[in-house]
């Protein structure tokens, strides 16, 4: 994990890129009800004002918040370093689903009288398929991802 702030704002881009790609991917999948090839393309450029807006809420807002809620169920001290991880990737969760959903929901329908149903359903959509994600694939991936380039940077400072 994260030893420094460099090495920090390393990985929370990288969770943050792999997170919004796939999660643009899937409202775009529901949105035309069913996942083709295409969308694939069109998930990686229109990924990145979410992108621009998640990082700046996960640096600034969420990352610290997430730490405190996770940890009044956790303790890193005494508790299993694998329940720490999965208690933060819940909380980050829970933190950001709906700062993002909030956004997407004027970023791409505008300020109307129907907002904030828009913004609930949304909402329920997104938080499963969010938090399975991050638990199951994202997680996992970014972590293993994360250790490889810090074992080649250490064995390259060695």
């Amino acid at each position: 994990m994260p030893q420094s702030k460099k090495q920090d704002l390393l990985f929370s881009t990288m969770m943050s890129l792999l997170m919004v790609y796939l999660m643009t991917l899937y409202n775009i999948a529901l949105e035309n009800g069913q996942l083709a090839l295409p969308y694939f393309l069109h998930a990686l450029l229109g990924m990145w004002p979410e992108f621009v807006v998640i990082w700046i809420v996960n640096h600034f807002v969420v990352s610290k918040l997430a730490m405190r809620l996770a940890f009044r169920f956790v303790n890193p001290q005494k508790d299993h370093p694998m329940l720490v991880i999965l208690s933060i990737q819940a909380m980050m969760v829970c933190c950001i689903v709906p700062y993002i959903t909030l956004f997407a929901t004027f970023f791409h329908h505008g300020f109307t009288a129907t907002w904030f149903t828009q913004w609930i359903t949304l909402l329920v959509e997104c938080f499963p398929m969010a938090f399975c994600l991050q638990i199951f694939f994202v997680g996992p991936i970014i972590r293993n991802v994360f250790r490889g380039i810090m074992k080649i940077h250490n064995q390259a400072k060695a």
